[in-house]
C-alpha cells in the first residue's frame, strides 16, 4: 500500500509533470534559434534519430490510449512488455531524454546540460514513484523489473 493518499499522489505527479515539460520548453527555446540556423552536428543529428527512432518503436507496441504522462497508472491500463519494453522499462522517458540531449548538444553550453541533468532527475524521480505504483496495480510487474533496466538497456 502506498503512503501517498490518492490527493497527493495526483499533486506530486502534476508536479513532476509540470517540471518535465517546463524543462523540456526551456531546453527547445534555448536550442530553435542555433537549429535554426541549421548549427546542428552528426552527434545531435544521430540523437535526434535515436529518440525518433525509439519514440516511434515505443508507439507501435504501447498505443496512445494507454500512455499517461502522469506517473500514476491508469485504472485501465495495460502492462506492456513487447517492442522495447522487452529491453527497457520506460522507453519513453529514454526517448525524451534523448531528444533533450539532442536539443542540449546543438547549443553545448553548460546551462543546457545542467537543464538535462536536472530533466533526468525529474524522470528517475518520476519513473521511481510510477514504478511503486505499478507494482501496486500489476501483480508481475516487480518480476517485469527485475528483468529488464530502467532507462538504458543493460545499464541502468
Amino acid at each position: 500500500m502506498s503512503p501517498f493518499s490518492p490527493t497527493l499522489r495526483s499533486r506530486i505527479g502534476s508536479l513532476l509533470v509540470l517540471l518535465q515539460f517546463g524543462l523540456l520548453i526551456w531546453l527547445g527555446i534555448l536550442a530553435a534559434p542555433q537549429a535554426m540556423q541549421g548549427h546542428m552536428t552528426l552527434p545531435c543529428w544521430v540523437l535526434l534519430a535515436l529518440s525518433a527512432l525509439l519514440g516511434g518503436w515505443t508507439l507501435m507496441h504501447n498505443r496512445l490510449g494507454n500512455f499517461n504522462v502522469h506517473p500514476e497508472p491508469k485504472a485501465s491500463g495495460v502492462m506492456v512488455t513487447s517492442g522495447p519494453y522487452r529491453l527497457i522499462r520506460h522507453p519513453m522517458y529514454t526517448t525524451v531524454l534523448l531528444g533533450a540531449a539532442a536539443m542540449a548538444c546543438i547549443v553545448g553550453t553548460w546551462l543546457v546540460w545542467l537543464l538535462w541533468v536536472a530533466l533526468f532527475a525529474v524522470l528517475l524521480v518520476k519513473s521511481s514513484l510510477e514504478e511503486h505504483w505499478l507494482r501496486e496495480h500489476h501483480a508481475q510487474y516487480a518480476s517485469y523489473c527485475r528483468q529488464c533496466k530502467r532507462f538504458v538497456p543493460w545499464v541502468f
